[in-house]
């Protein structure tokens, strides 16, 4: 078997980090067995050189080598694609097809982004790697394969098993040896050599001389964090070499073509009115909320004075606007309520079992009383809204800033509850 320096310049790998080698270590010596492999490693590190690897180091080298992307493929066509379909099996399928896994008998194939692959399929992929044998779509008929399974994700496995993505019996079937290849930031005594490669390449491929870089760019470009790995520091260096006339880069040049994560985050455009929308719903809510709260006190303070003072006039004149609100009255009604002649007799009975406690106990159910809710939080937003279309004449940008909240969410709220007839009263 050849040597690990002779795999790199074979492969065109660059670098000479421990975890690296080591990964092309175990690529190297798995490659003359027929057991499947997972490859495990972030976006970008290079994650397809070691199938490639595998392939090249065993006896299958002389047969076929198919690299699916799973993630690429559409959910409804991949069992196609990876088993093949016979002649009718569903609209579109005008000739009998294989499938990548009859194709590559005998050979590999490489699943990339094997995460991604929707669950019935999964199931399938489980059957080959038990047995060797998979069904056409629109078959009957059950074929063998001898294809050798090479998987590649950058997700984590261990998370979606938990959610219910992927198949806790397949990953462990596809892992039977595990390869993790290390992202670009564990690898800093690398990225100068990966940058030299690149920069040397692309000057041969536009016909310019090389770039070079000063001492401090080589340190920011060593501490930059590479989220994109090998991929993203062979665009910049390709970006640099047509950009860029002058061919010494310093720190100040790299630092334009390296951005900031912070402001570079993508504009999440729906999920940003969405939770602008739920926010609406959640502020309007405690806002009916906080009224209760409020209602609840002046509750607790009318059934202390009640309690102590009875019915007398200066309670219920002072007292007049809870005592309306409570039970339901308006200023248009007529100016005799029937709490105009209130007594304690007529309160208690309002408030369960309250004559059969003293007044110390009295005290203690006033502080308690908050737990009762006199109306349900739908009703009170209800009202809510009611009354401030009422109070700006119908127009529902003044009453949307009343109730602070966004005018979309009124109109869902006007039609939830059929208040169109309230606007043009």
């Amino acid at each position: 078997m050849d040597s690990l320096q002779s795999v790199k310049q074979r492969f065109g790998i660059i670098g000479n980090n421990t975890a690296l080698n080591r990964s092309l270590e175990k690529a190297m010596r798995v490659s003359i067995t027929d057991i499947s492999v997972l490859v495990i490693g972030e976006s970008g590190v290079g994650k397809e050189n070691i199938p490639k690897i595998i392939h090249q180091y065993s006896h299958r080298k002389h047969s076929k080598y198919i690299a699916v992307n799973c993630g690429a493929i559409p959910e409804g066509t991949i069992d196609s694609e990876l088993f093949g379909h016979e002649k009718g099996a569903f609209t579109g399928a005008t000739q009998t097809r294989s499938g990548y896994f009859e194709v590559a008998d005998g050979g590999t194939i490489f699943l990339d982004e094997v995460g991604e692959l929707p669950l019935p399929t999964q199931v399938r992929l489980l059957r080959v790697l038990e047995t060797g044998e998979f069904i056409k779509v629109g078959s009957s008929k059950v074929q063998k394969t001898n294809a050798r399974i090479v998987a590649a994700t950058n997700v984590n496995m261990m998370e979606a098993i938990d959610k219910g993505k992927f198949r806790e019996d397949l990953y462990y079937r596809l892992s039977t040896v595990e390869i993790t290849l290390p992202p670009l930031r564990d690898r800093k005594e690398d990225i100068v050599l990966l940058f030299r490669k690149f920069a040397s390449d692309f000057a041969q491929k536009y016909h310019m001389p090389a770039l070079q870089l000063d001492e401090h760019a080589q340190a920011l470009l060593t501490e930059y964090r590479w989220s994109g790995n090998i991929r993203q520091l062979r665009n910049v260096a390709e970006q640099l070499s047509v950009l860029e006339q002058e061919r010494n880069i310093n720190a100040a040049i790299l630092r334009a073509y390296l951005p900031d994560r912070a402001k570079q985050l993508p504009a999440l455009i729906g999920k940003k009115e969405k939770e602008s929308d739920f926010s609406s719903e959640r502020e309007i809510l405690y806002k009916v909320l906080f009224d209760m709260k409020n209602d609840l006190n002046d509750l607790k303070k009318l059934t202390l004075d009640l309690m102590k003072n009875g019915a007398s006039d200066s309670v219920q004149e002072k007292n007049q606007g809870l005592i309306d609100k409570i039970y339901g009255k308006t200023p248009e009604d007529s100016e005799e309520t029937e709490l105009d002649s209130l007594d304690i007799a007529t309160f208690e009975s309002k408030v369960p079992e309250i004559s059969n406690v003293n007044t110390l106990d009295k005290y203690a159910y006033a502080e308690t009383i908050e737990e009762e809710e006199p109306l349900s939080l739908q009703a009170k937003e209800l009202e809510m809204i009611k009354q401030a279309l009422l109070r700006c004449n119908g127009k529902r940008k003044l009453a949307a800033k009343e109730l602070g909240i966004s005018e979309r969410t009124l109109y869902r709220k006007i039609k939830q509850y059929d208040l169109q007839d309230v606007e043009t009263k």
